[in-house]
């Protein structure tokens, strides 16, 4: 999302998920809102943000910090190049890492979402917004 000067966002949307609403928060959105709400609250959210708040799905707020993204940088990292199809051999090259290195950041990541095994990993940490 780029940011317009004088423009405020207001993302519409049918995903559910507090990792993508996190996302757009930190990309500056001013709302997330979903489809599914009455005419009359997307209306009134407008009104509101054009007044200068900031409107947000109440119940995806409180699973927004109730989930917090567990994984480091080096864990998303390695978790982007598993998505991307690249070994354990050229994520090392790549990252300047040993293989061991990327076994390590790959099982704890696996860990922390208990998951069973990588593809599972980049599933999980995409569908919370996390990659």
């Amino acid at each position: 999302m780029q940011s317009v000067p004088g423009c405020k966002v207001i993302l519409l949307t049918t995903f559910a998920r507090p990792g993508y609403m996190q996302r757009a928060i930190q990309a500056g959105a001013h709302g997330y809102l979903l489809k599914d709400g009455e005419v009359e609250q997307l209306a009134a959210a407008i009104r509101a943000v054009m007044r200068g708040e900031r409107i947000f799905h109440p119940a995806l707020m409180m699973a927004a910090i109730a989930s917090e993204n567990p994984l480091s940088m080096r864990e998303r990292d390695v978790l982007r190049g598993v998505k991307n199809g690249l070994t354990t051999k050229e994520l090392a090259r790549d990252l300047s890492l040993s293989e061991g290195t990327v076994r390590n950041y790959l099982s704890e990541a696996i860990s922390k979402m208990n998951c069973t095994s990588r593809q599972d990993a980049v599933r999980r940490a995409e569908s919370m917004g996390w990659l």
